[in-house]
């Protein structure tokens, strides 16, 4: 058992108990070296007492729920305080087990869900929230922000819970890596993300932000990234012309029977559709109706990023496609147009860089899925701790285990 148990040298089992009606067993252990350390300078220590009797949670035997009893060894140390001695197998505020928290980690990661994690390995929802929560954090401060060289970030929007309560997102695009969270999307939110995440050297490095237009995080940027250029990525400018499209459809369907149940239609890119909803789109799109129009002129600004080459050019065209756009009447249509060329430096930005919207479209997915697997978050903490937990890139392991 001992053997089993791989605690060290140090520990020792003493004995062994079964609950067989509640499936359980105990697992006691006793510290049977004669040498202590202070747990906080590892120095030389004089043993003081024992703790009472605790218990912490383990691996199950079979199944059977187990749990490790034991009275921890508490020291004299040289500044005249008594503290516990570090245990190597459990830290000293948990009720489980390094052992246990691995597994409860790699089920996370296969499972992407902490209900079905819990059920699992026959603990409550709260104890596998509290070890994503713990291992986010060990993981944050395992980062060595030395060795960020980001030459290309993302600043984005996420809603978490109803009454539009939104996060803001700060990520690596090219690596897929989501570096913090942040709760609220204003102005001061997004200068502390920003600060927090990188020193003033590696801020004055980065040399492109993707974002959208929403104005706090461009004063942010304009703030704390004086180097770095505005990029309105694809992704959300294709965004905002597929809600004026799905605005345009809301009109006119009440008057146009071919309209009903169009919307993934329209909006979806054409080689997803399915068979029903190609027969649907081919109706629509050769028609006269202006949510037909709407969707040429969102293909026609798509086509912007296949031709542009420099800065002159971007801009030209994207007048010229605002222009065109306006002249058709469709109101909803024409505020996104006029709302471009507002922004049409950080929109010429994006036609000219070489970075797409691939990576953009799959960190709000796994975004997305994190939300949709934790049907939804009341508490910003809980859903910054599950995006970082499964997108961070973190160390969340204990070490030497």
């Amino acid at each position: 058992m001992n053997l089993m148990l791989d605690f060290g040298d140090e520990w020792a089992v003493t004995k062994i108990e079964t609950d067989h009606k509640l499936k359980e067993i105990y697992i006691y252990i006793e510290y049977k070296s004669d040498t202590y350390e202070d747990p906080r300078t590892l120095e030389p220590a004089s043993l003081y007492d024992h703790s009472e009797m605790r218990e912490w949670r383990h691996l199950d035997i079979w199944d059977y729920k187990s749990y490790i009893r034991c009275r921890i060894p508490r020291v004299k140390c040289k500044d005249g305080k008594v503290r516990q001695i570090a245990l190597g197998w459990s830290d000293s505020h948990d009720r489980h087990t390094f052992h246990f928290e691995i597994r409860v980690i790699d089920l996370l990661k296969i499972t992407r869900n902490q209900s079905k994690t819990a059920e699992f390995m026959g603990c409550s929802f709260r104890l596998v929230n509290r070890i994503i929560h713990r291992c986010t954090q060990r993981g944050l401060l395992r980062r060595d922000k030395r060795f960020f060289r980001f030459e290309n970030i993302s600043i984005d929007e996420k809603s978490f819970h109803k009454g539009h309560k939104y996060v803001t997102v700060l990520s690596h695009p090219i690596s897929g890596v989501i570096l913090d969270v942040s709760q609220g999307r204003d102005t001061h939110s997004t200068r502390e993300l920003l600060t927090d995440t990188f020193t003033d050297q590696q801020r004055d490095l980065i040399k492109s932000v993707s974002l959208d237009m929403w104005k706090p995080y461009q004063n942010a940027v304009k703030s704390e990234l004086p180097n770095a250029e505005q990029v309105h990525d694809k992704f959300h400018l294709v965004k905002y012309l597929n809600e004026s499209i799905d605005k345009v459809r809301r009109r006119e369907v009440a008057n146009h029977e071919v309209l009903k149940m169009s919307r993934y239609a329209l909006l979806k890119n054409q080689e997803n559709l399915t068979d029903k909803q190609k027969e649907k789109f081919d109706l629509i799109k050769d028609s006269n109706l202006q949510v037909a129009k709407a969707w040429h002129i969102r293909e026609n600004f798509k086509s912007l990023f296949d031709y542009t080459q420099n800065d002159t050019d971007a801009k030209t065209m994207i007048k010229e496609w605002a222009k065109d756009a306006i002249s058709n009447g469709i109101k909803e249509v024409s505020k996104v147009a006029e709302m471009f060329i507002r922004h049409i430096n950080g929109i010429a930005n994006a036609l000219i860089s070489s970075f797409t919207n691939a990576m953009a479209e799959r960190l709000n997915g796994k975004i997305q899925e994190v939300k949709l697997c934790g049907r939804g978050y009341r508490r910003f903490e809980n859903f910054r701790s599950a995006i970082l937990f499964f997108h961070g890139n973190l160390d969340l392991y204990p070490r030497n285990w």
